[in-house]
């Protein structure tokens, strides 16, 4: 079976899907993206659960966003309620990058509280992107529930998504600088600096909002 006027073989495709060489992996999702069919999709998001190399798991992403929404969102949005947080967090990035608001129902609190880092960061991301208007402030709700989490990167992610929501996140990151953990309190303050200063390093903020609950929680919002 071939690709009409490419004379690609499909078959050998699939197969480079699945070779041992990640260079082999990385040439077929680009050619599968290259010259899209039904057929392809299936394969592209079960490799997408189960590939080591990031690179070639962001080619096989292109590769999604390059057939027909009607195609992949139904098969995506089955994904991410997958065991396999690999699979969780690869299809939410897709849908992140496809950008489709139909998927939004899809964005569920147990995914954007995920136990896994990676999947609960791709979900904050996803989340952002697909938010439908006036859901905003609940959505900046749920994602202060999970202020003070994780180390450095995934703090970074967290208050990266509640900045691109912009000043509807005001009145959560406001109660959580009173909370009695002071890892959330630091973080919703460094968040709030963020949100007021984006040009402020995280890293600044956070050292910053820490001295800040050490002291007894001067520098919090009135």
């Amino acid at each position: 079976m071939t690709i009409t006027g490419q004379g690609t073989d499909t078959v050998s495709l699939l197969r480079g899907l699945e070779d041992g060489r990640s260079s082999v992996r990385l040439r077929a999702a680009m050619a599968v993206g290259t010259t899209p069919g039904p057929h392809f999709v299936g394969k592209l998001i079960e490799r997408c659960a189960i590939e080591p190399e990031f690179f070639v798991r962001d080619m096989l992403t292109w590769a999604l966003t390059r057939h027909p929404v009607s195609m992949t969102l139904p098969a995506l949005v089955r994904e991410v309620r997958s065991e396999r947080a690999q699979a969780r967090s690869q299809a939410l990035h897709t849908l992140s990058k496809i950008g489709d608001r139909q998927a939004w129902p899809a964005i569920t609190r147990a995914l954007l509280s995920d136990a896994d880092d990676e999947v609960a960061r791709s979900a904050w991301r996803t989340a952002v992107v697909l938010v439908p208007e006036g859901e905003e402030p609940a959505l900046a709700a749920v994602l202060a529930t999970q202020l003070g989490r994780g180390e450095r990167e995934t703090q970074l992610s967290l208050s990266r998504a509640l900045v691109a929501l912009g000043e509807v996140t005001g009145p959560a990151l406001l109660a959580a600088t009173t909370a009695p953990d002071p890892r959330v309190s630091a973080h919703a303050l460094a968040t709030q600096r963020l949100l007021r200063d984006p040009e402020a390093g995280f890293e600044f903020a956070i050292e910053e909002a820490k001295r800040a609950v050490a002291l007894g929680g001067s520098g919090r919002e009135g």
